[in-house]
């Protein structure tokens, strides 16, 4: 099964938007993890454990493993994810932006060594960057688009062709190098108009969107913006207002983490 079948597939099995972001903070874990040496790898198996069957879909982001050494414990966590939930895409959040030979080892490193269903990926230098991911026929390219940050603006609303950047992104990549259905785009969610204009111009192609949670993105705007006509094609991150919910009269951060993100599923649906 590709990423985008699966991924389909989650959407209905799970009743699902929701994507879970695994961004793990040492300085943010409970106390019972302290001095463990793969606190991190038993944090998140925590984690995705507690949310499996609410998230279409889990995203570890590579730079909070790298930039402890735990690149090991990374790899257990996805082999972990791809044993026991099987049906649910995971999603490297890397944001790789190389061409040629070193844009293949980053495809490698993705897809043989991570076992990821599908990465992110910068398209600043053009589809050179994008095409050596495309040769793992059944794993997925997340172009980055519109981003949920604030200093995004400074070059992807710069007009290209009577249109800002960001839609002549979207454009590319839904018309030109989306040859073998593998794509899909980055869009935050703290910018529901351009959501909504992404989505015009890509059809039903699955929309990766950052910015709720944390980051103040408006559930209900975001959904709207961005389902497809089935009430799909979205995943709709949220990373550390699940990871680091504060618990609740007995709740461990487990139950407070599932708590959440029953929550913000729910929020989600309720658009759909």
């Amino acid at each position: 099964m590709n990423f985008i079948n699966k991924l389909s597939a989650a959407w209905t099995t799970n009743h699902s938007l929701l994507c879970v972001g695994l961004d793990p903070d040492l300085a943010r874990f409970p106390a019972q993890l302290a001095g463990e040496p793969d606190a991190i790898f038993l944090f998140c198996k925590v984690i995705i454990d507690a949310t499996a069957d609410l998230a279409c879909s889990f995203k570890p982001q590579i730079a909070y493993f790298a930039a402890l050494g735990a690149e090991g414990q990374l790899e257990r966590i996805c082999a972990y994810a791809r044993q026991h939930y099987p049906h649910i895409p995971l999603i490297l959040d890397a944001k790789r932006g190389d061409i040629g030979a070193t844009a293949r080892q980053y495809a490698r490193e993705a897809f043989d060594r991570y076992g990821a269903d599908a990465v992110t990926v910068n398209p600043y230098m053009g589809f050179d960057s994008v095409e050596p991911y495309m040769e793992w026929s059944d794993r997925g390219a997340i172009v980055l688009c519109r981003t949920s940050n604030p200093g995004g603006s400074d070059l992807q609303f710069l007009m290209a062709d009577g249109k800002p950047l960001y839609q002549h992104v979207a454009r590319l990549v839904a018309e030109k190098w989306n040859k073998n259905g593998q794509c899909a785009l980055v869009v935050g969610a703290t910018f529901p108009e351009e959501l909504a204009q992404v989505r015009a111009i890509v059809g039903e192609m699955p929309l990766l969107v950052p910015g709720v949670g944390a980051q103040g993105g408006d559930v209900e705007a975001t959904v709207k913006s961005g389902r497809t006509a089935s009430g799909a094609g979205m995943m709709i991150n949220s990373s550390r207002a699940i990871l680091y919910a504060v618990p609740q009269g007995s709740e461990d951060f487990a139950a407070a983490a599932r708590r959440v993100a029953l929550e913000t599923r729910d929020a989600i649906n309720l658009y759909r």
